[in-house]
């Protein structure tokens, strides 16, 4: 449970408090828990007054001027969802409530932040269980005995063509690696993501979304 911790702002004029909403930002944090955190900011103060399950690294008190700059317009009463990026580059999916005096003078915002990072991952594993890409025929590694020493000898292949080593792949030689092994039909070998996130030392959900890039550029080559 988060403490509840109030920020030195001026007294609201109309009785709107919005630490009111502090039981609400709890509840909606419980229920979506450890995915979610909730964020309530003072828009009299342009700081932030409560977070819920902080995910994000920020503390009460701070600034509010990168949310304010993500929602833009407080037109509506809700805003959103929409796309951030979290400290650590994860992708959140948010959504903001307006808290209005009665007047209908926006006073607080109540944000729910929402990490997509786990989904989008299991998202491209199933795509990449059900989808049949290219001719639809296996590649020959998939009829040798070991097909990690057929990967292996193709990776060696596009270092040796290169005079890359692996150790030194910058990100756009991961990109180009991945691509590669796509045009020769490699991913059609279900374990190839994790053998080869190992291999280069980065994470699986790097290698899918350079998987993904090269067959949106193999789709926009076969359109033109």
């Amino acid at each position: 449970m988060s403490k509840k911790v109030a920020v030195n702002a001026k007294e609201p004029t109309s009785g709107e408090d919005v630490l009111h909403f502090a039981p609400v930002a709890e509840a909606i944090a419980v229920l979506l828990k450890p995915h979610a955190e909730v964020v309530i900011h003072d828009l009299r103060t342009a700081k932030i007054a409560y977070i819920a399950n902080n995910i994000s690294r920020r503390h009460v008190g701070g600034s509010s001027l990168t949310d304010l700059k993500d929602i833009g317009s407080l037109d509506a009463d809700v805003i959103g969802p929409y796309r951030k990026t979290n400290f650590d580059g994860r992708q959140l999916k948010s959504v903001t409530s307006v808290l209005r005096e009665g007047s209908g003078a926006p006073y607080g915002l109540l944000c729910v932040n929402f990490d997509i990072a786990l989904m989008e991952l299991a998202r491209d594993a199933l795509t990449m269980l059900t989808a049949f890409q290219g001719s639809g025929k296996q590649p020959s590694a998939l009829f040798q005995s070991d097909w990690q020493e057929t990967v292996n000898a193709a990776i060696a292949d596009f270092l040796s063509e290169r005079g890359l080593a692996a150790s030194a792949l910058a990100k756009e030689d991961h990109a180009s690696l991945v691509e590669a092994l796509e045009q020769e039909g490699y991913f059609a070998i279900r374990n190839l993501v994790p053998y080869l996130a190992r291999l280069l030392g980065i994470s699986r959900a790097t290698i899918y979304k350079h998987l993904r890039e090269a067959r949106r550029k193999k789709v926009q080559a076969r359109a033109t």
